[in-house]
């Protein structure tokens, strides 16, 4: 079984090709793979499928076995390795994630691709649909109380959950105490990222990840979106702006049309060759495994 590793901003992920939709036993198979002592390791496993309504279908599976919806750095790292693998010589094409069809843009220089542009769809406001319990609403600077402490926080979904609180400052913040405490909390019952943003300019952030899944991360692409979003409903953010994350910088826009755009680097890391993963695949099983 190959695979190639890749990251975007340092979030970092295995990709391997499922086309022929044979991989079982997939959250094992992540588990296994991304842990960083005795694995390949990764912030998650991204599998490539066949798809009736895009170019393909993206899974992708934190390193804790869990399935996320969509993830905004991983959709740009798969269309860098679609267009370099030479399985698609378009520069615009579809991508399909659990929360939906996600639009890939490349910014190329002869075979290679320099940057990628993802149009992240419409944010979701609902809190019925984020989710976030309690009546339907807009969560907007609403008081939340974890691991001992009050924040202000505001919700938001790109396809996924997020809840994103800001700080004056992310010096010595406690990220492996509140993270995992707000992630788990139980106003969110699909669980959710958490993001703590400091805002340095109506044009500018910067911000500290805890990703659903996967804990303390490089860089979350959605969860970018997610605080350009929540900036503009407090009065914080214009609609464009420049998120620094601990891995490095994405540049955001929630334009006209209602749609996030992201734009971002990805990068190829290493290919190899898996041995040892017979268990996890199904012609093996057919043959009397």
């Amino acid at each position: 079984m190959k695979f190639t590793k890749m990251h975007g901003l340092g979030n970092d992920f295995i990709v391997i090709e499922d086309l022929a939709l044979s991989l079982r036993k997939t959250d094992r198979l992540a588990r296994r793979l991304c842990h960083r002592n005795y694995g390949i390791g990764a912030d998650g496993l991204v599998l490539l499928q066949p798809s009736e309504r895009a170019l393909c279908r993206m899974r992708i599976i934190n390193s804790d076995g869990s399935e996320a919806e969509m993830c905004g750095n991983a959709l740009r790292c798969v269309g860098k390795y679609l267009y370099e693998k030479g399985m698609t010589q378009k520069t615009v094409f579809p991508l399909e994630v659990q929360s939906g069809i996600k639009t890939i843009s490349l910014l190329t220089a002869g075979h290679t691709v320099s940057a990628v542009q993802v149009d992240m769809g419409e944010p979701v406001l609902e809190s019925r649909l984020i989710p976030v319990c309690g009546e339907n609403r807009r969560v907007i600077g609403e008081q939340i109380s974890a691991a001992g402490c009050d924040f202000l926080m505001t919700a938001v979904s790109m396809g996924n959950p997020h809840c994103v609180i800001f700080r004056t400052d992310l010096t010595a913040l406690p990220l492996d105490v509140w993270g995992p405490a707000l992630e788990e909390h139980e106003l969110f019952p699909k669980k959710s990222n958490v993001h703590f943003v400091e805002v340095l300019s109506p044009r500018e952030a910067r911000l500290l990840v805890w990703e659903r899944g996967a804990g303390p991360t490089l860089a979350c692409g959605s969860g970018a979106c997610a605080v350009l979003v929540a900036g503009v409903l407090n009065g914080k953010l214009e609609r464009q702006a420049t998120v620094h994350l601990p891995g490095g910088t994405l540049f955001v826009e929630w334009r006209g049309d209602n749609h996030v755009y992201m734009t971002g680097p990805a990068q190829e890391v290493f290919r190899g060759e898996l041995s040892g993963v017979n268990d996890y695949q199904e012609d093996n099983r057919e043959q009397g495994e």
